[in-house]
């Protein structure tokens, strides 16, 4: 990097930390701060649900595995994810929308007290919490992995500089901010990202190779093949289904975009966004990963620094710039929006439940609140991302894939399902048992039987494995231990149903120990 990449890089903070400070004119209570008080347009809605899914994992772990693999990098994670938020734009975004339009609650995990009890709401907000502040840990080390290469930055101080700036204009702006610069995120990676296909195409052009000739080299024999190695066609049917609940409100950030539009038909036309800009838009990104064989040799065994070599190599300086910005861009998207998520499971959730004064904030008080809780889980990813190259986590995209991707489904599986009619009878019992029994799984196959069997137990089936025993358990134990009573089926009626505004809602009340 020159003087010029620098420039851009400074000068992209600059405006992020503007747009917060501008963001801030618009937040006067907690709805503006943690779902923007139900007045983002559709399409902004969707641009930030497409962008707060991304992080620099795909320039590192995802890029590894393009290198290694081609094309299954494609079809094994953002077709998946584009095809479980087209299924999530019927199933779950007009539902979750209506969380806040006929419950009036501000945080995803809200409505699990009426909806099942006090204990199950902190159980799913205690442990999605921990699982978040692992997930953000590894977008951290994986954005500060990628500065090291340009700037020789160590990797700590990567860490530092991006969680500072991202908390800054994330916690003056909350939501609206998140959503505001995910837009400007979005513009800069469309300009870096076809900047870096072009210089790719150019340079395939100068060595003789041809735009669709480059898949008959000899460097990317089997690149081309869809389901390669580890990721096979149960990986892929595990993902699919893991991806429809992570990325239609399980892992809560994508939750709050359903949340902040207007009404259920608008979530559902921001949900069909992100679908489609997840299933075209990832082709340009990652067509510059697939031929990175031909045009650079990767350093690290896994091929993580392979884009970060190839983008040095290829762009002009101030090109550089833009898309080491671009870099930045996809992991403060994605941590700031899970900072703001999580401010609104703690302050709404479960401050209330550790302490009285909690109970009793006013509206500015519960704002301050929401602020300090953002600053505090960023700061505490940030001390986790230090550890995430260590021997408890391993690599980066191991924390990604294994970690969230494992963990997430045990506290999915209550949340969603909650929401429809046909998991009625699951109550409280069904919604404990399989979030324990799934977490329990998930140490089972991942730790003692992966030791025990020679080569380990295939990827596919670590990630999968746990989601699927809290599936089954939670329909199991609700066939069996029905838990339907009048209240919880209102609150499913409502969440069901457009019923007119004069109707009464059974608006969730604040979470009480005594509960």
């Amino acid at each position: 990097m020159n003087s010029l990449d620098w420039a851009v890089l400074i000068g992209y903070f600059g405006v992020m930390v503007a747009i917060g400070l501008w963001s801030h004119k618009r937040v006067d209570d907690v709805s503006d701060f943690f779902t923007a008080g139900g007045k983002m347009p559709w399409w902004l809605s969707g641009i930030s649900h497409h962008m707060s899914g991304y992080s620099a994992v795909m320039f590192t772990g995802y890029a590894g595995i393009a290198y290694t693999y081609g094309v299954t990098s494609f079809i094994t994670w953002s077709f998946p994810i584009a095809l479980g938020i087209a299924i999530g734009s019927k199933l779950f975004a007009p539902r979750i929308n209506r969380l806040r339009s006929h419950l009036h609650v501000a945080s995803p995990l809200e409505y699990l007290k009426a909806r099942y009890n006090l204990g199950t709401q902190q159980a799913l907000a205690w442990s999605g919490m921990l699982l978040k502040i692992v997930d953000v840990a590894s977008k951290w080390a994986a954005i500060a992995t990628l500065l090291s290469v340009f700037t020789g930055m160590s990797l700590n101080q990567g860490i530092l500089i991006t969680g500072a700036i991202t908390a800054l204009y994330c916690t003056i702006g909350g939501l609206w901010a998140d959503a505001l610069t995910e837009l400007g995120q979005f513009v800069i990676q469309l300009l870096a990202g076809v900047a870096m296909f072009v210089a790719v195409v150019m340079k395939l052009n100068d060595k003789g190779i041809g735009f669709l000739g480059a898949w008959d080299e000899p460097a990317l024999r089997g690149h081309g093949e869809p389901l390669v190695g580890p990721y096979g066609t149960v990986f892929l049917l595990a993902f699919l289904f893991i991806k429809l609940f992570e990325y239609n409100g399980g892992m809560l950030n994508q939750a709050q975009r359903y949340m902040a539009t207007g009404s259920p038909r608008e979530a559902e036309r921001s949900a069909r966004l992100s679908a489609l800009l997840w299933l075209v838009w990832p082709v340009v990104l990652f067509f510059p990963m697939w031929m990175s064989p031909l045009l650079v040799e990767a350093q690290k065994p896994d091929g993580s620094d392979s884009y970060a070599l190839m983008t040095e190599q290829l762009l002009p300086h101030g090109l550089l710039g833009l898309v080491i910005v671009g870099f930045f861009s996809h992991t403060m998207a994605m941590c700031s929006s899970d900072a703001n998520a999580i401010a609104a499971v703690f302050t709404r959730d479960v401050a209330p439940v550790l302490s009285k004064g909690a109970r009793g904030w006013g509206s500015r008080s519960a704002l301050v609140a929401a602020r300090v809780t953002t600053v505090v889980f960023l700061g505490l990813s940030m001390a986790v991302a230090t550890q995430v190259d260590s021997p408890a986590f391993k690599d980066i995209i191991t924390v990604v894939i294994k970690w969230v991707a494992g963990l997430m489904g045990p506290i999915a599986i209550p949340m969603m399902l909650g929401l429809l009619r046909a998991f009625r009878r699951s109550g409280p019992t069904a919604a404990l048992t399989s979030w324990a029994a799934g977490l329990f799984a998930f140490w089972l196959v991942n730790y003692p039987i992966n030791w025990s069997i020679e080569g380990g137990v295939p990827l596919e089936y670590q990630v999968s494995a746990p989601l699927a025993v809290s599936l089954i358990l939670y329909i199991a134990v609700g066939f069996l231990r029905p838990e339907d009573t009048p209240e919880r089926l209102a609150i499913i009626t409502r969440v069901n149903t457009d019923a007119p505004a004069s109707t009464p809602a059974p608006t969730p009340t604040a979470p009480h120990p005594t509960d």
